[in-house]
């Protein structure tokens, strides 16, 4: 049974607000549950609609009504679980750090978050703007890949001028990125899903890359953000002699 304290502070967890004051976020389903785990994230409760033979205080067995009660989701999956947010890691001047510039949706920050852990870039660095990488949708999203990245908040503008690495940026004008030879080290920028990287940005960018557009009818204005940081992260991994 959730008691009504362990019902308020679940409720308030989807607020990005009350995750920050408590330092927790929610997770869902038993797969997801079961990364964050392995990762060496510490779990504040846990609750399930499946049989637990030995309830603790961390582990509540509760009805599918109860469940549904505190999901976020459409369908709740059996199990959802609060976690304490992870250890933040030093980003290093090693590798690819792509950057997101006003990121809105939690989905596509979500797909962003599991693209950089496939293609093994650790570092994320997110605007202001950006949307809460502990959104419950964002969680759900990343399939675990959360607790894998060191991803940071802050200025943007401030941090990428002062690097000393190359600025690659995705705009819809630029050198076609099938050409341009990434470098091992650098920082790959793609923007807002309606308005691309704002001008502030655009003005720092060392190397202005873009995806062409082969089709036919040339009308399609723009990619889904997911779509062209999957497409830019594969280029940049690809060995050198394209």
């Amino acid at each position: 049974m959730i008691s009504k304290s362990q019902l308020k502070l679940i409720t308030s967890l989807s607020k990005k607000k009350y995750r920050d004051q408590h330092g927790f976020f929610i997770a869902e389903g038993p797969k997801v549950i079961a990364e964050f785990i392995a990762e060496g994230l510490e779990m504040q409760l846990h609750f399930t609609s499946e049989i637990v033979k030995n309830e603790t205080s961390v582990y509540h067995q509760i009805t599918p009504q109860e469940l549904k009660k505190i999901s976020n989701l459409t369908n709740p999956n059996t199990s959802l679980a609060v976690f304490k947010f992870p250890k933040q890691k030093a980003n290093e001047n090693k590798g690819i750090c792509l950057v997101l510039d006003g990121i809105q949706d939690p989905g596509n920050l979500g797909t962003i978050i599991r693209l950089c852990d496939w293609f093994g870039v650790s570092q994320l660095v997110c605007s202001t703007d950006t949307v809460d990488c502990f959104n419950p949708k964002v969680v759900q999203a990343t399939m675990g890949s959360l607790a894998r990245l060191s991803i940071q908040y802050g200025d943007i503008e401030q941090k990428l001028s002062t690097t000393m690495l190359p600025i690659y940026g995705g705009v819809l004008e630029g050198s076609s990125v099938y050409s341009e030879k990434i470098e091992e080290d650098c920082y790959l920028v793609v923007g807002n899903e309606g308005n691309g990287i704002s001008e502030k940005i655009i003005g720092l960018l060392t190397h202005k890359i873009t995806i062409p557009q082969y089709g036919a009818s040339q009308k399609t204005e723009s990619l889904n953000v997911a779509t062209a940081a999957a497409i830019l992260l594969s280029e940049a991994m690809r060995p050198t002699g394209k």
